[in-house]
């Protein structure tokens, strides 16, 4: 278990460098690659088992059933059994503490700017 928790925790911290990288948009766009390698092509969602048979494919072939399904069920939000595009996405992030807080970081910052650049003199 110890060695799958240190190759999330790898996967992980390379979100928030591809970010740095990609930006915004480019980060999306390999997120959504990855939902397209993972996902059951029948059902166009990435299911257990479709996890399971493409997991080696981003090195997380040491994870467990139990850390496989686990991941299904935390970005499950509409209780399908499946993830969609949307929910694997919101997934990834959640996984990644580091560009959350990256996220609110520039959010803030972006709000102060808006501030100070608006004009509330009367």
């Amino acid at each position: 278990m110890a060695n799958s928790t240190s190759r999330k925790s790898n996967f992980n911290d390379c979100l928030p460098l591809m970010a740095e990288k990609l930006g915004g948009d480019g980060l999306i766009g390999e997120l959504c690659k990855g939902f397209q390698l993972l996902m059951d092509r029948d059902k166009g969602a990435i299911t257990f088992e479709s996890l399971k048979k493409n997991s080696a494919l981003l090195g997380l072939q040491d994870l467990s059933d139990d850390d496989l399904k686990g991941m299904v069920k935390e970005g499950d939000f509409d209780g399908d059994g499946a993830l969609n595009q949307m929910e694997f996405c919101v997934l990834m992030f959640r996984l990644s503490p580091e560009l959350m807080e990256q996220s609110q970081f520039l959010l803030e910052e972006a709000l102060q700017q808006e501030f100070v650049d608006s004009d509330f003199s009367f």
